[in-house]
């Protein structure tokens, strides 16, 4: 960008990924006291069980993390009207996750790993410290297409990291398979939400919504 068009941080980018974080945790967290000890129903697939475990895929599991950070931060800086469309979409998927994860709890057969080898055993850990809950839908897949919508047809990012966004999306995907995180209804319907929630946003115009209801805090705030 040119020096002239250069900005910075926009300070009403910085509430809405506070409030996105707080409902991702709310969905994938809150709601874990509650359905604990509930049924958990297993949707693994034939096809699913046909997909083999590659441990080393969890190095694209947990670097996706750096990709969420960086384009979540590059939607938070577009002009407000993409900001409150895009995190509009954001929250209501992310409330839709936490009427499923209460609605229909999901679990899935993790298998048993070799003892040996620095892949399995930091994958051994994952499942340790991650339980086989709250799978339908894939948040994981969720936050890697919106990820690639946060970049998506924009002319001010280069298209080279475009192509990067779509392709790192579709290896998440692949990595919550092969690392046995997740089945592939898990990946379709967390895929399907993120860009059903996106396009509902623009054609209900929430984000016109949303963002009154920031300004309307901003401005309430200088008034005090």
């Amino acid at each position: 960008m040119k020096k002239n068009e250069r900005r910075k941080f926009p300070r009403y980018g910085i509430w809405p990924l506070v409030l996105t974080l707080a409902v991702n945790f709310l969905a994938y967290f809150g709601t874990r006291p509650f359905t604990g000890s509930w049924k958990h129903y297993n949707i693994e697939t034939i096809l699913d069980q046909q997909i083999p475990v590659v441990p080393w895929t969890i190095t694209i599991y947990f670097g996706c993390y750096l990709v969420w950070i960086l384009n979540y931060l590059i939607a938070a800086s577009r002009e407000k009207e993409f900001v409150w469309r895009f995190f509009a979409a954001d929250v209501l998927a992310r409330l839709v996750c936490l009427i499923c994860y209460l609605l229909l709890p999901t679990t899935n057969v993790r298998p048993v790993l070799p003892e040996h080898g620095i892949w399995n055993q930091l994958l051994a850990r994952l499942y340790q410290n991650d339980a086989a809950d709250n799978l339908f839908p894939s948040i994981h897949c969720l936050n890697s297409w919106f990820c690639y919508i946060a970049v998506r047809g924009r002319r001010e990012i280069p298209r080279w990291y475009q192509r990067l966004s779509f392709w790192a999306a579709l290896a998440v995907f692949v990595s919550t398979l092969t690392t046995k995180q997740h089945v592939i209804v898990d990946v379709i319907g967390g895929m399907l939400l993120a860009e059903s929630a996106w396009q509902i946003a623009g054609h209900m115009h929430l984000g016109t919504w949303y963002g009154a209801i920031w300004e309307r805090r901003r401005w309430k705030r200088r008034a005090e």
